[in-house]
């Protein structure tokens, strides 16, 4: 059985394959896409569309599902939006819920 994950722009459960894992990264701080959901830290998963990406940013729902005090950098998640929004459309329509 898949494992399951929540997305943290509408906060829907989904299989971990419909999601795509956001990570910090532990020099810089920013945002940084985990494509094969390996790196190290506490990641936060996100279904790969723009509302979902739009949610999660206008709720500042990286930082509380990362624990991160810092301040997100407003032009760094404008950069992730592009990046998961490129992504192909594949594992959106997967999406359930």
């Amino acid at each position: 059985m898949e494992p399951v994950r929540t997305c943290v722009g509408c906060r829907r459960r989904a299989p971990r394959s419909a999601l795509q894992r956001i990570v910090a990264d532990p020099l810089t701080g920013s945002l940084v896409l985990d494509e094969r959901a390996v790196m190290a830290g506490r990641g936060a998963w996100i279904h790969p569309t723009i509302e979902c990406i739009d949610r999660a940013i206008a709720r500042r729902a990286f930082g509380r599902a990362l624990r991160s005090d810092a301040a997100l950098d407003p032009a760094a998640l404008g950069g992730l939006r592009e990046r998961l929004a490129a992504q192909p459309s594949a594992r959106a329509s997967e999406r359930t819920g």
